[in-house]
Formats: C-alpha cells, sequence, structure tokens
C-alpha cells in the first residue's frame, strides 16, 4: 500500500509584507479574496478528479487518500470561515481526507479572535501554527511584523479557549544586533505558552527582499553566524528541559506519548511524540504531496511542479472557459494556450513541471531525509524504495561527511551529527548529482 497524500494550499495574501519575507505573497490586494477561493476549489476540482484510482477502491488505501492538510502563506487567517467553508467542501469532494488528518493554518497572531477560532475548529481545523518570530518590540520592530507579544499570549489563550491542543510557534534568531540574552527572554516567555511544538529558523537576508537590499548597501548590520549558531546551540539544550526533543534540524516537539509513523515503505517507526509535524514529515522523507494555489510547488506521480505567482493570473486560468475538467489525455487549456500535462497532477495553474529521474528522487530524498536528526535516511527504507544500496550510490560522498564529522551512523541509519546540523546546507548540498 502506497503512503496517503498530503495538500498544500497556498494562501498569498498579506496585510503587510516583512521586509525579510520572499515568500509569494501580496500585500493590499485582500479585495481578491473571494475570486482566489472560488478558484482555488475549481483547481481543487481539477486535480481531485483526475486522480489514479486506487487499486484498493476509494478509502481503502493509496492514491486519493489525504493524511494532512496545510495552509501556507502568506496570511490564510485573512480568509474569513465561509472561504474556508467552501474550500473543505470541494476538499471532501474531491479527495478522500483520512478520518485523522492534521489539518494545518498558518496564522499571524494579531488577525485572529475566539469567535474565529472556533469557527475554524468547528470546519476541521486540528493545528495552528503561528508567526511569533520575537516577544522582543524592537525585533517585532525591525522585522515589520504587525503583531505584538500580547496579541501571541490572546491568540494561544483563545486557542485553547477553542479546543485546539495542537499549536506550534514560529521562531526567528540570529536578527541584526539581537543578542544570546534576548534571544534566551524570548524563548522564556514561549516555553511560559506550553506549544506543542516549537520551530526556530535562522535569519536568512534573502536577494530581492528589503532587508537583502538594505544589508548590501551597508544600512542593516550583517547578524553574527557565530552567535546565532550559539543561540541555537543554546535552545537545543534548553527545550529538552521542558519536554521537547528535537526530530528535525529546525524542529522540536512535546514527548508525551509514543506513536508511530509510517514511512516511505508503508513500515512504521516510533517516534516518542504526538506532535511532530506530519504535513512537514511528508516533505522531509520526499513523499508525494499536492500544491494548490498562486505559487504553491508540489511532488506527486514522480513529478515536481509549480503554479503561476501572481493572484490575477491564477484566478485567470482557473475561471477560463478553455479549460475542459476531464479529458482523457489530461490535455488543460488556460488564458487560449494550451497547456499539455499529459498526466495527473498538473492543472491549468502550472507553469512549470518536469519528471523526475530516478537519480534526482534519490538525491532529493538524501537532501530532505537528513533534516530529520533522529530518522535521518534509513538505508534498508533506501534500498526498498530505489533498488539501490545507500553506499553503493553515495559512498564516497558519505565517508568524506563522516570523517569531516558531519555524518554518523546509528542503526542503519545515516543522520547528521550534532556539528552536522549547524553545517546542514553544506552537507546537503554534497548530494546534488555532479
Amino acid at each position: 500500500m502506497k503512503p496517503a497524500y498530503s495538500l498544500y494550499i497556498h494562501i498569498p495574501f498579506c496585510a503587510h509584507r516583512c521586509a525579510y519575507c520572499d515568500f509569494n505573497t501580496y500585500a493590499g490586494q485582500e479585495s481578491a479574496i473571494p475570486a482566489y477561493a472560488q478558484a482555488l476549489c475549481k483547481e481543487i476540482q481539477a486535480v481531485g478528479q483526475n486522480m489514479p484510482p486506487s487499486p484498493f477502491g476509494r478509502g481503502a488505501g493509496g492514491e486519493g487518500q489525504i493524511a494532512t492538510i496545510f495552509f501556507g502563506g502568506g496570511t490564510p487567517s485573512l480568509l474569513s470561515p465561509a472561504h474556508y467553508r467552501d474550500i473543505f467542501q470541494s476538499i471532501h469532494r474531491h479527495f478522500d481526507v483520512l478520518p485523522n488528518a492534521e489539518i494545518s493554518l498558518e496564522a499571524n497572531p494579531g488577525t485572529v479572535s475566539p469567535a474565529y477560532l472556533h469557527e475554524l475548529r468547528e470546519i476541521g481545523f486540528n493545528r495552528i501554527s503561528y508567526g511569533v518570530q520575537s516577544a522582543n518590540p524592537t525585533e517585532l520592530r525591525l522585522l515589520e511584523r504587525i503583531h505584538t507579544y500580547s496579541d501571541v499570549v490572546n491568540a494561544v489563550r483563545w486557542s485553547r479557549s477553542a479546543g485546539f491542543d495542537n499549536l506550534n510557534l514560529d521562531l526567528i534568531y540570529g536578527l541584526p544586533e539581537q543578542t544570546l540574552a534576548s534571544w534566551q527572554h524570548t524563548v522564556e516567555l514561549i516555553l511560559g505558552l506550553h506549544p506543542e511544538h516549537i520551530s526556530a529558523y535562522a535569519l536568512t537576508l534573502e536577494h530581492g527582499t528589503p532587508f537583502g537590499r538594505w544589508a548590501a548597501k551597508g544600512l542593516l548590520p550583517l547578524p553574527d553566524p557565530d552567535l546565532a549558531a550559539e543561540m541555537y546551540e543554546w535552545l537545543d539544550e534548553r527545550l529538552p528541559l521542558d519536554g521537547y526533543a528535537q526530530y528535525e534540524i529546525s524542529n522540536w516537539a512535546k514527548t508525551n506519548s509514543e506513536v508511530k509513523m509510517m514511512n516511505a515503505d508503508s513500515s512504521f517507526i516510533t517516534h516518542h511524540s504526538s506532535f511532530q509535524c506530519r504535513h512537514n514529515l511528508q516533505y522531509w522523507r520526499n513523499l508525494p504531496y499536492l500544491g494548490l494555489g498562486a505559487g504553491a510547488h508540489g511532488y506527486a506521480g514522480g513529478i515536481r511542479y509549480s503554479n503561476v505567482l501572481r493572484i490575477k493570473t491564477y484566478i485567470d486560468r482557473m475561471e477560463s472557459e478553455n479549460w475542459n475538467q476531464k479529458t482523457d489525455n489530461h490535455a488543460l487549456q488556460a488564458d487560449n494556450r494550451s497547456l499539455r500535462t499529459d498526466t495527473w497532477p498538473l492543472s491549468p495553474a502550472v507553469v512549470n513541471h518536469h519528471r523526475n529521474t530516478p537519480r534526482e528522487d534519490m538525491d532529493e530524498t538524501m537532501m530532505t531525509g537528513l533534516r530529520l536528526t533522529v530518522e535521518g535516511v534509513s538505508a534498508q527504507n533506501f534500498h526498498k524504495r530505489f533498488g539501490a544500496e545507500l553506499t553503493d550510490i553515495y559512498g564516497e560522498k558519505i565517508e568524506h561527511l563522516t570523517r569531516l564529522g558531519l555524518l554518523e551512523w546509528s542503526e542503519n541509519r545515516l543522520r547528521l551529527t550534532r556539528r552536522g546540523r549547524l553545517l546542514g546546507n553544506q552537507v546537503f548540498m554534497q548530494f546534488i548529482e555532479g
């Protein structure tokens, strides 16, 4: 039986675009939200109705089943409950959502209310990820966040009251002029809110963002990489004291129970947490997911693809009367241009797609799997999936990185060492073919 799919749905609207953000988001276009929600419903239909039938039948496992749904952005909490009811109705009409599916919403702490959260819970959301970033007012202003730490406290309190028992709080460290003491203060305040999950990412100055331009002109102090490493190491020592276990380079989850998670080969591995983000595990295990919405990326049927970026163009493509809902050869029409997909899962919104070679799938499995700090990449599962030995494909690279103290073997699993976690990107790049 094949693993179930995940759905990623991109909501590109923001009340304000933060200076460090390089995601596909747009401010000041909230008037397009109703049309965008309807376009999403049409893309859900276009992809869902062309899904290959499962050999086990609908509801019996394999293709067609959805194990996780993640609404990312942007600020998905700008959509109204009515919009989400329409979207969920379309999802359930065209996909087989598992009864225990993890259904997540990214939200800005300043955009939710008690009534809004209660309605989200009734609609079917069971996990919320709040973009906190910092508890320091000066740092929040630097990041151009529109919320305050009081908004975070209220959002958590209201979420609990609405029945959410699975909350993630996102943090950013390594900010310009941020001190270790300031970072520690933020973390201690966050721990006082008792989230089930904590994500922490080092700030990156991306090309094309205001932060990137300011830094290039000398208008913004560059983050201190040594101090950022010290912040990361302190966090990794501090969180276990409050019952969190690191399971991915940037992610920690509460460890209050044992659960079994399915591997790529449908075997199971026991994790000591029920609050690991199951949706992101789908990415890190290089398993299939469907990307819907403007700028969304997906990987299914051996194809990696991406959708058109602009909101209006996305809406126009999905509203076009020139695409047929379903054809024998899956040829789709958009904007009077023929977008021949010839295969599922591509929709009229797709602008780029590429069928992976077996070696590309292997490389990507290594790059994503090594992010999992405990699970890593199983040599046994690699062989079952690709019919090749891990050491036959990457033996020299593994030996080299092991000598450098960046990789290690543990119970026939290859994983990063503690030092390797600080140099993860350099390790991952070694597994690109060439």
